[in-house]
């Protein structure tokens, strides 16, 4: 299976909760149609998939964050799409060790949790818009942590009380992910 087959059927795989994630989604499986392996690539499209990771606290009271260099905002972390990535959620934890010098990580489904879809300044070169896929993943919050050249700052958040500096979208987007998280949860305990 190519590596564009395989984001597609991961995408096609994960039923979202909200209506607004599911046409999201949607639109996310017509930009891949459209674009094919250059919506992948930051050299492709400037337009382009990219791949994050929300890490929790075990009890997920609390969130990493980094302060992104380019955008001047506390967000969660993640990047681009690298050739070598096996899948969305290998793309999202290689980002996140990168960033944050985090070795044990414990994903929690290889399905996304959060999609969202922003435009970019001009800071960020010749990229326009991430198509950002969010995963979930839990850490040690009493790990050490290493700032990576990409980020200003790196530190854990309690989720109720995020700095007046995090990217506009990052409230929304982390209570998106938690519900998601707490209905496969459900899911699972019924199962």
């Amino acid at each position: 299976m190519s590596h564009l087959a395989s984001i597609r059927q991961t995408l096609e795989s994960w039923s979202p909760l909200s209506e607004s994630q599911r046409v999201l989604r949607d639109d996310y499986l017509t930009f891949l149609q459209t674009t094919g392996a250059a919506g992948l690539e930051r050299a492709g499209d400037p337009r382009h998939l990219t791949a994050s990771c929300f890490v929790f606290s075990p009890d997920f009271r609390q969130i990493l964050l980094c302060f992104h260099g380019k955008g001047n905002f506390w967000v969660q972390l993640g990047g681009h799409l690298e050739p070598d990535d096996a899948s969305l959620a290998a793309a999202a934890l290689r980002e996140c060790r990168e960033e944050s010098g985090l070795e044990q990580l414990e994903l929690l489904s290889p399905l996304p949790r959060d999609l969202d879809l922003h435009p970019l300044s001009s800071a960020f070169g010749s990229c326009r818009a991430h198509f950002d896929v969010g995963m979930a993943a839990i850490a040690d919050p009493t790990a050490p942590l290493v700032i990576s050249s990409e980020s200003r700052d790196l530190r854990w958040w309690p989720v109720d009380g995020l700095p007046p500096t995090a990217a506009p979208s990052m409230p929304t987007r982390i209570t998106q992910t938690l519900r998601e998280i707490r209905a496969q949860a459900e899911l699972a305990a019924e199962a």
